[in-house]
């Protein structure tokens, strides 16, 4: 391979390395105006997706140990975003549910994203776009075969 290969590679590169650290301050930073971590958004966009559900649901979901769901519910608990509820069919088990305030930021959240991938990509042409996505589905796919699964529990 050609120096000028690996250029090409390690600028491309570069970039992914760089879009993931400016995505990540742009969401970390949002979601602190709401009071909540990257972790419990993801909590909270599961159960938004899910409905209600119990905590071994949502850890096998994010692929997180139940101790660590324990903790992110705790604190999505604490600060009203979610409770705690009896199953109905389970008296062993409770049943994580979104409270009002909870869905109100969720919902927030979603329009964000809206909003977000409109400041992103409104200036794209349907053909620039779809060779974007097209593109990222290949670096996505070899990303995924590479990493471990179970080097995905989120701290």
């Amino acid at each position: 391979m050609t120096d000028e290969a690996h250029a090409r590679r390690a600028g491309a590169l570069d970039r992914i390395l760089e879009l993931s650290v400016l995505v990540n301050a742009d969401m970390t930073q949002s979601l602190a105006r709401d009071q909540l971590t990257v972790s419990r958004a993801h909590v909270l966009w599961e159960l938004r997706h899910r409905g209600p559900s119990t905590q071994r649901v949502l850890a096998d979901a994010m692929g997180v140990s139940a101790r660590t769901i324990t903790g992110l519910v705790d604190g999505l608990v604490a600060t009203g975003f979610v409770t705690r509820e009896p199953h109905p069919t389970d008296r062993r088990a409770t049943l994580v549910t979104v409270t009002e305030h909870g869905a109100k930021i969720t919902a927030a959240m979603e329009s964000g994203q809206v909003e977000f991938a409109s400041l992103l990509f409104d200036e794209f042409d349907a053909a620039d776009l779809d060779r974007f996505v097209a593109g990222m589905d290949h670096v996505l796919a070899k990303l995924r075969a590479h990493i471990d699964p179970t080097a995905r529990e989120i701290q």
